[in-house]
């Protein structure tokens, strides 16, 4: 509609209305005026004939509760000083010619919602603003010292300061010194006394008390405010829920290695990556294992050796051996030794390297029951809000260790409200995911649920969940039974890390 159209429909309104009459509505051949006494005004719907009048009395009744909230005076003066909010508070209610679902308290909360955006623009343009009246204070600081520095030279005769070969200014006046380092002569205890006469003068304009005859390093006079403000401003980000990735300065001293290191002379690992797809309805998309077994040896003496391991009683599993393996021996005995039995193994150094690949192995199957972890989700629509939830059912298979379950939400305002849980939740409102935590799933607890409340939302926003978890058993159920050394003697002492992690594991 343009606006002449608006200003020739509130101008025929008056014309309309009439008085004594109970009805508070009046029909012209294309529109239909909804009406409500505040008052000396009046407050107009103006909808097409078409449109429901009991919708359309609703929407008038929840505007007409709104004006007292926002307009002190019910009058002309009281409505225009508040126009504004009442045009915020009219646009919650009406959305695109039609009446949206919120209550007077939900449209008083969505007005008053501070925006995020809005608080971190201005946390950095205040950042901004205070980095200018630093590097102003620095600027008047320098040409105060320049005169001093010019004044100093022409009353005893002393070349200019750059002559001394640094050429910069400090920050402050009270980290400056003159050492020798700089040559032109004027070493710390040459006596003619500079550092003592620019620390007077930082005592006289400053109030503060001299520095020490070692000064400190430089940069630090500004460093200390600058970190100062940055922390500010970095809690400051971390109460909006922002993550702050803080940066750690390396100190003196020894340092710690990410893993602990191998104190057994032999380490082998078997570890499988498991990639699954489920289906949101049931059943099974994707569902693919891939195991590897790697050797990690100290020292050099130990490299000439032999493997005997188990390999479980799966039938759906297919190894693979490394190319420079025995595959007959591998067959016959389950020995995984090299084809050239006077070659050792390589070695790693501190358990750093990846180690030896030595044997590797997939599973494929369609089969739900191998699934270790199912995930059900049940989302459903009631009035203004949506109910979901979810439950997990474990395989009495595998303890599963660390599980998280990744639910999308839609953009919500506010944290969603959860209502029961088996574990613990967390809401990461930069991405708009619920994180449902389990420590640990065994045999006390191979089922649990979790609801929670939001907004009207389409079922698929829900999709897909991701879920993480590791588990210190694998389906291939590897062992290590012994290891062979191939110059006689006692077997060599060895450890086994068995170890089932998740790449992929989504529900769709």
């Amino acid at each position: 509609m343009t606006r002449i159209r608006i200003e020739a429909l509130l101008a025929a309104f008056p014309k309309l209305v009439g008085t004594g009459k109970q009805h508070t509505y009046v029909e012209t051949e294309n529109v239909r005026y909804v009406y409500q006494p505040i008052e000396a005004l009046y407050l107009l719907l103006v909808t097409n004939k078409q449109s429901n009048i009991l919708e359309d009395l609703e929407t008038l009744r929840l505007l007409s509760k709104l004006v007292p909230e926002y307009s002190v005076s019910l009058d002309e003066e009281g409505v225009c000083k508040t126009a504004f909010e009442l045009i915020f508070a009219f646009d919650e209610v009406i959305s695109l010619g039609h009446k949206e679902n919120v209550t007077v308290a939900q449209v008083k909360q969505y007005c008053e919602m501070e925006s995020h955006e809005e608080k971190l623009h201005k946390l950095v343009l205040q950042s901004k603003i205070n980095e200018t009246k630093d590097v102003m204070k620095r600027k008047a600081s320098e040409i105060d010292k320049s005169k001093i520095e010019k004044n100093r030279g022409e009353k005893g005769g002393f070349m200019s300061l750059q002559s001394m070969g640094s050429g910069r200014i400090e920050s402050t006046f009270n980290d400056m010194s003159i050492s020798s380092s700089g040559g032109g002569g004027f070493g710390s205890g040459s006596g003619f006394g500079l550092t003592t006469d620019i620390d007077s003068f930082s005592t006289k304009s400053k109030g503060r008390p001299s520095s020490s005859a070692t000064a400190p390093p430089k940069g630090l006079g500004m460093q200390l405010a600058k970190t100062q403000r940055a922390n500010q401003f970095l809690e400051s980000l971390k109460a909006e829920g922002e993550v702050i990735l803080e940066d750690v300065h390396p100190k003196a001293g020894p340092t710690r290695s990410a893993a602990p290191p191998l104190t057994d002379p032999i380490t082998l690992s078997a570890e499988e990556r498991l990639n699954v797809t489920l289906k949101r309805d049931g059943g099974v998309s994707n569902f693919d294992v891939q195991g590897t077994l790697s050797l990690q040896i100290l020292n050099q003496e130990d490299g000439l050796i032999q493997v005997q391991i188990e390999t479980g009683s799966n039938p759906g599993i297919l190894f693979k051996t490394h190319p420079n393996i025995n595959k007959e021996l591998f067959s016959n005995e389950n020995i995984l030794g090299l084809k050239d039995p006077n070659r050792p193994f390589p070695t790693g150094q501190g358990g750093d390297a990846a180690g030896v690949g030595l044997l590797k192995w997939r599973m494929q199957s369609v089969d739900e029951s191998d699934v270790p972890l199912t995930i059900n989700c049940w989302p459903s629509v009631s009035g203004n809000e949506t109910y979901v939830s979810i439950e997990y059912e474990a395989s009495s298979m595998f303890d599963l260790r660390n599980v998280v379950i990744s639910v999308p939400l839609p953009a919500l305002r506010e944290a969603p409200n959860v209502r029961q849980i088996d574990g613990e939740w967390r809401y990461d409102s930069r991405n708009s995911i619920l994180e449902w935590s389990i420590l640990l799933i065994d045999n006390s607890n191979r089922s649990g649920s979790m609801e929670f409340v939001v907004p009207p939302a389409d079922s698929s926003v829900f999709f897909p969940i991701s879920v993480r978890f590791t588990a210190a058993k694998t389906f291939s159920d590897l062992k290590v039974v012994n290891v062979l050394p191939l110059r006689g003697g006692p077997s060599p002492k060895f450890s086994q890390r068995t170890t089932l992690i998740t790449e992929n594991y989504q529900v769709v």
